[in-house]
């Protein structure tokens, strides 16, 4: 016995130090990991709307926010809430890098241009889940003050119950942008979407926080060699690449990238999702520990 009790409290010590790792990731998040731009664990009272943070958060009429006991280990997370037929159920939009919309600066890196990002979150359905929303996130370039579009990389659903990346061009043969204004489709050129291999969205995945991590990079101008693609739980769910994502257009980099809860037919019934430990960063993230899944 004398031997056992050292092994329990040496366990109990690295459970404890384990999930205050997972619940509070961004805690100092500056200093440990510089290659960050961004990190949000959910965790502090602070605004969500403010100088270093998201730039919008729309809630529509709480459907949208923060509460406690929802994130990885029962920490605070973001609760995603759809009443029966709705169809936007808010969103968070992210700005950072030089950007010519005002009212998007947020004090995070204005002073330098993203030609390759990645980020990371962590989503979960819950039990009983039904459906397969069709917006998730999007990666891009905000290219004047009317929120007119160079290029747009979304982590969207395509064939449900899975994610599809979704890379869009926006810059004509001559480099100018030439799609007007925010989401106008009638402009876009879509130039290969891949869908993963996961059916996350599927009776048999509720209730289970997954690690999705896309990476994005640019072309080099004049040249075919831009990248999306996306992992969940740290395996490769998709790419596509040899991307012309902007011809030789270099005004402006990769500079936002939105979080959304928009379900084009609205959702079958009243039912929540959640989202935690977003980060976006210059190099790969990974997941928190290694542990995926229902680990968490």
């Amino acid at each position: 016995m004398v031997l056992v009790a050292p092994a329990i409290i040496l366990l109990c010590l690295f459970s404890a130090t384990s999930s205050f790792a997972f619940t509070n990731e961004c805690q100092n998040w500056e200093v440990l990991h510089p290659e960050w731009i961004f990190c949000d664990d959910f965790e502090s009272d602070i605004l969500l709307v403010k100088k270093g943070r998201y730039f919008e958060h729309t809630n529509k009429g709480g459907t949208f926010f923060p509460i406690e006991g929802v994130g990885i280990e029962n920490s605070r997370g973001m609760r995603v809430l759809w009443r029966p037929g709705e169809v936007d159920a808010g969103n968070l939009k992210l700005a950072f890098g030089r950007n010519p919309n005002s009212y998007m600066k947020n004090g995070i890196r204005e002073d330098q241009d993203f030609r390759e990002i990645y980020y990371r979150i962590y989503l979960k359905m819950q039990a009983g889940w039904e459906g397969s929303p069709a917006k998730l996130s999007r990666a891009t370039i905000i290219a004047d003050s009317e929120w007119s579009q160079a290029m747009i990389a979304h982590l969207w659903t395509g064939k449900k119950p899975y994610l599809t990346a979704a890379p869009v061009r926006c810059v004509d043969m001559n480099n100018k942008v030439k799609c007007n204004g925010y989401n106008d489709f009638v402009h876009m050129e879509w130039i290969g979407p891949k869908t993963g291999i996961t059916p996350i969205f599927d009776f048999a995945h509720n209730n289970t926080w997954f690690c999705i991590e896309a990476h994005v990079r640019l072309n080099d101008p004049g040249q075919s060699n831009g990248l999306q693609e996306f992992w969940i739980d740290g395996k490769l769910e998709a790419r596509s690449e040899g991307l012309n994502f902007v011809q030789s257009y270099t005004e402006y980099g990769i500079n936002a990238v939105f979080f959304e809860n928009y379900w084009n037919s609205g959702s079958p019934k009243q039912q929540e999702r959640y989202f935690d430990n977003i980060v976006v960063s210059t190099q790969r993230v990974g997941c928190l520990g290694n542990f995926t899944g229902s680990s968490l």
